[in-house]
């Protein structure tokens, strides 16, 4: 838990004591003082809870790239298994998938190259 939780909540708390004593007094400016620490605090509480999932998605993020580096070798094997097993299953759409990908890559590298716009010269 962040330190701005407790602090935001601690605010909160007070600002709607500090409110419902103006209440009680019918005070309008402690009233008014009272909602507005309320707010304040209110948003302190959502910016530690902001800070504390930023924190906790991080920390997940840096466990995952963390395991998936730690077990590389055995991603790449399970991954070079089943385009193995899909091959085995279906070669014909295989080997239409590899053609396509390699005509793709033809046409991409035969292009002409581009021609700079012509110049148009005014002669006066």
């Amino acid at each position: 838990m962040d330190k701005d939780r407790i602090v935001g909540t601690a605010k909160e708390f007070a600002g709607k004591a500090e409110g419902a004593v103006g209440d009680m007094t019918d005070d309008k400016q402690t009233q008014a003082s009272g909602r507005a620490r309320e707010a304040a605090g209110a948003v302190q509480d959502l910016y530690g809870q902001a800070k504390d999932t930023v924190r906790d998605a991080a920390d997940t993020a840096a466990s995952y790239a963390k395991d998936a580096y730690e077990h590389r070798g055995e991603t790449i094997r399970s991954g070079q298994k089943a385009m193995t097993q899909a091959v085995h299953d279906n070669p014909v759409g295989a080997l239409l998938i590899a053609g396509g990908i390699g005509f793709a890559l033809a046409l991409l590298m035969s292009r002409q190259p581009r021609r700079p716009p012509p110049r148009w010269r005014y002669y006066g």
